[in-house]
């Protein structure tokens, strides 16, 4: 039986795969799995739900919200914001669990269910695990403990939680953006009101595009998955900058004043030098996966500051943040974490620090960028494999390892099994494109044989 909880929450097709149904059904789960976890010992239980715009979520979160009242919880509802706001709310607001509907940068038929515990931070694999197997269990047929009379829980709209949000976004910026243009990219989803208002608020001049969410656009050539619209309004505008958040704002992409992409490494590169000057650089040290740029690991060696690696996941990332107390993590796909104000990647808190550092040094953001080089990364995801023998064939492990003489020190082999399919990702990084295509596709060429 397939495990409902993936890297990131539950997702899957809105009524189909993620049904009403579900939805109630894990809600009363997390709330029970919780309280027997000792969570709300002592008190009355509170959640704080949230969602992105999707028509789906409206249901959904009707269905959250009837799960846990049921179990007797107190719900907040939030309404339309970003997922590290509602992470945010839930610390700041005390609640015992936070509630978040949507699938990111999914296309609008998916929708998702991520859950928070105390504090805003991400729930354990194994409070997911038991919430998994009581979901299962009474799914089946064995019957719920439910509260009557004054022990169900109360539903409220909280509307105060947007402008709690902003002001502590704006309350974190070490410098206002006066001055600067700015074109962001709301991808119609959770951040189209809050992060132009952030950006605005912070004192930068702003030009919101992809901003009207009618509950089926989302995602929809905008965001940080389609960066053309942009590439195009930064230049047409004449902006400093732009920024691109995907459906829940966890993540931001930047493009420059000419319009080229400034993606997750480079935005790391740039905040890491920043706040190392700040002294707000933990450890002198940035959290990153596997699958970051060569040119990133470089650039941080020669600026003198520690990278650490770890799995693909932002949720891999912040383990190894809170492990060694680091500041500053992310990923190349734009999910960055600074963990001193937020407890997981904000794409608007993420822009906002962009901006900021562009208006105090005086400087233009392809300059800052160009402390590292990208170099050219081709992947080809092979299909059909057996991806868990990728780690044990010797014809594999030969070909890697002739690969990795080939490119030297200045290129990079990585081969990553797929997650969720029967697939082997190839990755290779070389200073020159042809060479890291030519190795890539023989490499994948060998996968193909040795595994399918």
């Amino acid at each position: 039986m397939a495990r409902l909880f993936g890297t990131d929450g539950v997702r899957g097709v809105a009524n189909a795969d993620l049904t009403a149904e579900l939805a109630l059904g894990l809600s009363v789960a997390a709330a029970h799995v919780l309280a027997e976890a000792g969570t709300f010992e002592g008190h009355r239980p509170v959640a704080v739900v949230g969602r992105d715009p999707r028509a789906s979520g409206e249901f959904l979160e009707a269905a959250v919200v009837a799960g846990l009242a049921s179990a007797g919880v107190d719900v907040l509802r939030v309404g339309v914001l970003p997922t590290p706001a509602v992470a945010y709310l839930t610390g700041a607001l005390g609640a015992d669990l936070g509630v978040m509907l949507s699938a990111s940068h999914n296309p609008m038929p998916d929708n998702g269910i991520k859950f928070f515990a105390r504090g805003g931070h991400k729930l354990a694999d194994e409070l997911e695990d038991r919430i998994e197997r009581v979901y299962r269990e009474h799914a089946s047929g064995e019957p719920w403990d439910r509260p009557t009379g004054a022990g169900v829980g109360r539903v409220k709209d909280y509307d105060e939680g947007f402008d709690k949000y902003v002001a502590h976004l704006i309350g974190v910026l070490p410098n206002r953006l006066d001055g600067l243009k700015v074109v962001v990219d709301g991808a119609h989803g959770a951040a189209a009101r809050v992060s132009p208002e952030a950006f605005a608020r912070a004192g930068a001049e702003v030009i919101p595009i992809a901003t009207e969410p009618d509950g089926l656009n989302i995602n929809d050539g905008c965001g940080s998955t389609h960066l053309q619209g942009l590439r195009a309004a930064v230049v047409e505008h004449g902006a400093q900058l732009g920024v691109a958040h995907d459906g829940d704002a966890d993540r931001c992409l930047a493009v420059d004043a000419a319009g080229n992409e400034i993606d997750g490494d480079q935005i790391l590169s740039v905040l890491a030098l920043g706040m190392r000057e700040a002294g707000t650089l933990r450890g002198n040290t940035v959290v990153a996966t596997v699958m970051s740029n060569l040119g990133f690991k470089l650039a941080m060696e020669r600026e003198g500051v520690g990278l650490l690696q770890t799995a693909v996941g932002d949720r891999y990332v912040l383990e190894e943040m809170k492990r060694g107390g680091y500041s500053l993590g992310g990923e190349q796909s734009g999910h960055v974490i600074v963990l001193d104000h937020a407890t997981t990647g904000d794409g608007t808190l993420t822009g906002l620090l962009l901006a900021a550092r562009v208006a105090a040094t005086g400087r233009p953001l392809a300059e800052l960028a160009g402390v590292m080089k990208r170099l050219p990364q081709v992947l080809i995801n092979v299909p059909d494999v057996d991806r868990s023998r990728v780690g044990s064939s010797a014809r594999v492990a030969a070909a890697v390892e002739e690969a990795e003489r080939e490119l030297g020190e200045t290129g990079r082999v990585l081969l990553r099994p797929s997650g969720t399919e029967p697939l082997v990702r190839v990755m290779v990084e070389a200073a020159d494109l042809d060479q890291a295509r030519t190795v890539a596709g023989r490499l994948a060429d060998e996968v193909k044989s040795a595994l399918g």
